[in-house]
């Protein structure tokens, strides 16, 4: 009997996605078990909390020179003939390519489903203070960067680690930073690869029909043509990319929003009220514990902007400044822009039209939302595609913000010779998570997370005092809010 070009294609789509399952399932579980027992509780107690430590110990630095980190990002504090690869803005847009994606879209969606709509305020706690922890891991990052033989800048949580812990912790400094670099590899296949790619093919396939398979492999195969290209090329893609995903979003999120103005308020008192019940919608919406919405707003907040990870630091270290605190302070307007605003509006939309109680995971539950709201002016068929585009230059511009924090782990490891391979390596792993289950990628996401948190969390407790140092010096400078012409 022939087969018809359909037959054919869905068979080689199904044999795609089961090969290796019974190894894969397996892997689920384990991985599954760390995270409900280990690395959740891990990131529990230690991510927030350093993030309040730092907070007061610095009097809330983040909140007071708010506008002076707009001012920098403006361009106001750039000389000439300052050294490193990008200047602030593009610094800025290449760590919020890597932040702003599927977290902002899915993860949300995801975080409602398990945790609720409490999960949201979480997430904004998750967010505030981690404005805090990016400045403080971007300054330290900028403060002991590397200028490499052809005139590149390495930098980032590895690197102050190695050399700003070496007093304190002798020979297990290098140590420590070989852990964090060995886990931002990891990372960078699971957070910012396989987590995007598989929203991807995921939206194409549910929206426009496209076999997984095939998804991957094109999406494969513009990343690697794309990071080959090294930092500049990938902040020339990113500083066009992000902004145009974040108006196409912005716009479409507040028409819903106008068009349902009547539960905006309701919604935040959702939020708000859910938040400390626990009346989440996991398990089918039968409720769940205070501990679920909590657990589920900070991992998914974490996912969403990074602070603490130590991920953006590695992107901000090549901003053309000689101060490092300047650049700390351009970082921490990411979990603002990213989780405080984006993921918001997000939130908001979904919460509001209804969707959260549809019973749909993932990116089902957005363009449902999407779809519900824009149905008061008949067009909600728009909801597909508006999100399948935003998602997708989302989730594209974090896969390759992504691969330059891998070959800066992959080069700290093992030196220039690695970042090819690594290359390849990468966008295999964009086509693992085209056809790999939602499950399996997320709990995967989560996991590899904990392994570059902690060790950085650790590391930034310990280099407080130097912190405490470049602020000090910083803003004692009479000159440090002059504009330079």
């Amino acid at each position: 009997m022939s087969l018809t070009q359909d037959q054919i294609v869905n068979e080689a789509e199904v044999a795609v996605s089961t090969l290796g399952s019974p190894l894969l399932d397996g892997l689920n579980n384990i991985i599954s078990w760390y995270n409900e027992f280990v690395g959740g509780y891990l990131l529990l107690f230690l991510l927030v909390p350093t993030g309040i430590y730092f907070a007061f110990k610095f009097r809330f630095l983040h909140v007071r020179k708010f506008w002076h980190s707009f001012a920098i990002l403006a361009g106001r504090f750039t000389g000439k003939g300052e050294s490193g690869d990008v200047n602030h803005f593009r610094a800025l847009t290449t760590a919020l390519s890597a932040t702003v994606g599927t977290g902002n879209i899915v993860g949300v969606a995801l975080a409602i489903h398990w945790g609720g709509p409490g999960a949201i305020f979480w997430m904004w706690v998750t967010g505030f203070f981690g404005m805090m922890l990016k400045m403080v891991e971007c300054t330290l990052g900028l403060k002991y960067r590397q200028f490499n033989p052809d005139g590149t800048v390495s930098g980032g949580p590895m690197y102050y680690m190695e050399h700003g812990l070496k007093d304190i912790l002798g020979k297990h400094a290098k140590t420590l930073a070989i852990i964090f670099a060995a886990a931002a590899v990891l990372c960078s296949l699971g957070t910012g690869n396989m987590a995007q790619s598989n929203s991807m093919t995921d939206v194409l396939n549910s929206t426009y029909n496209i076999p997984h398979w095939i998804a991957g492999l094109i999406i494969a195969s513009l990343v690697l043509v794309i990071v080959v290209g090294g930092l500049k090329r990938i902040a020339e893609v990113t500083s066009k990319l992000v902004p145009i995903m974040a108006v196409i979003y912005f716009l479409a999120a507040v028409l819903v929003v106008v068009l349902n103005i009547e539960n905006l308020l309701p919604a935040f008192g959702l939020i708000f009220t859910d938040a400390f019940t626990g009346t989440a919608a996991a398990g089918g919406f039968a409720g769940s514990v205070f501990i679920l919405t909590l657990t589920m707003g900070v991992r998914r907040g974490l996912f969403s902007n990074e602070a603490g990870q130590g991920s953006a630091a590695m992107a901000h270290a090549a901003a053309k400044t000689q101060y490092p605190m300047r650049e700390g302070l351009v970082a921490s307007l990411e979990p603002f822009i990213d989780t405080l605003f984006i993921c918001t509006l997000t939130a908001i939309v979904i919460i509001m039209t209804g969707a959260w109680q549809s019973g749909i995971e993932g990116v089902g539950m957005t363009v449902e939302a999407f779809g519900l709201g824009l149905d008061k002016i008949s067009i909600g068929y728009l909801a597909p595609h508006i999100i399948s585009v935003g998602l997708l230059l989302f989730a594209f511009s974090t896969i390759i913000s992504w691969s330059y924090y891998g070959t800066r782990a992959a080069q700290y490891l093992f030196g220039f010779r690695a970042i090819k391979p690594y290359y390849y390596v990468y966008a295999l792993f964009v086509f693992f998570g085209s056809i790999w289950g939602l499950e399996l990628v997320w709990n995967f996401v989560d996991m590899v997370i904990t392994f570059m948190t902690i060790p950085n969390l650790i590391a930034i407790v310990l280099l407080a005092p130097v912190m405490k140092r470049e602020i000090k010096n910083y803003f004692s400078m009479p000159d440090y809010n002059k504009r330079i012409s």
